[in-house]
C-alpha cells in the first residue's frame, strides 16, 4: 500500500499538481529539505513551499533508485531532475517518509545544494 501511494506521490510531483501532492499529507505534517531553513510546519507552511518551489521549475522528475520500506518508514535514493531556466538540474537525494493514518507525518530530504548554487 505504501509502496503505491509513493507512486502516486511521486506521480503528483511530476504532474506539479499542487492540490494531489497536499492530500499526502497529515494536517499537522512536517517536511523538511535538511540544507534549507527553516522546515515547513503543518499544512499552510507545506503548501506555500511546494507552490513556491513549483512555480520555479518547469519540469520535474523523480528517479527513484533504491526504496525500502518498514512499517510506517520509507526511504528512498533517488535523483531530482529538474528543469529550470530551460536546463536541467539533477539533485542526489536521500528521502525518509514518516506515516501516520496513511498520510505523509514526517518528511526530510537530504541533499547537497551544489547542483543549485552551480546552476544559478
Amino acid at each position: 500500500m505504501i509502496t503505491e501511494f509513493m507512486e502516486r506521490f511521486i506521480g503528483a510531483w511530476c504532474a506539479r499538481d499542487v492540490e494531489a501532492l497536499m492530500e499526502c499529507f497529515c494536517d499537522d505534517a512536517e517536511y523538511i529539505n535538511i540544507p534549507m531553513d527553516p522546515p515547513n510546519r503543518g499544512s499552510a507552511e507545506i503548501r506555500a513551499f511546494i507552490e513556491g518551489f513549483i512555480g520555479t521549475i518547469e519540469e520535474i522528475e523523480f528517479i527513484v533508485h533504491h526504496q525500502l520500506c518498514q512499517g510506517d518508514i520509507v526511504m528512498n535514493e533517488r535523483t531530482d531532475r529538474l528543469k529550470m531556466n530551460g536546463q536541467w538540474i539533477e539533485l542526489p537525494v536521500m528521502g525518509v517518509f514518516e506515516f501516520r493514518d496513511g498520510k505523509i507525518a514526517k518528511w526530510r530530504d537530504y541533499f547537497d545544494m551544489a547542483p543549485f548554487n552551480q546552476a544559478m
